[in-house]
């Protein structure tokens, strides 16, 4: 399988579980990148330009599900530029989170708990 490149949205405020998760993978030798655009200022759009062509080069993308992420405008941001974009999402929920953690923005996107079987079933599927 060719390296896979996901893109993977956070709320900034969880940049730890963002680094666990990333940092997991790469200790189990995926065969797969992970993206992300770590943001200060989600407004600007310089960024944004940046960001989305991040979000375009990629296979897919994950949005790590935590109690932050409903009120991260720059993760809500990414989450509607992969939906335009047509880039293949999946929310996965981490540290107890649950559908009332969900933003709106990921309703009709399927959503997991956190189990490398869950995450290599996604990016196989891309």
């Amino acid at each position: 399988m060719a390296n896979k490149r996901v893109f993977v949205a956070f709320a900034a405020s969880d940049e730890k579980w963002k680094n666990l998760f990333t940092g997991q993978a790469k200790n189990a030798k995926v065969p797969y990148e992970f993206i992300d655009m770590s943001v200060k200022e989600p407004y600007d759009e310089q960024w944004k330009t940046k960001c989305r062509t991040r979000i375009k080069g990629c296979d897919g993308a994950i949005v790590l599900v935590t109690k932050n992420l409903k009120k991260a405008d720059g993760a809500i941001w990414e989450i509607k530029c992969a939906k335009e974009e047509k880039i293949p999402l999946i929310g996965v929920y981490l540290d107890g989170t649950g559908l009332s953690d969900t933003p709106d923005e990921l309703d009709g996107i399927k959503k997991v708990e956190w189990t490398w079987d869950n995450i290599k079933a996604f990016i196989e599927s891309l």
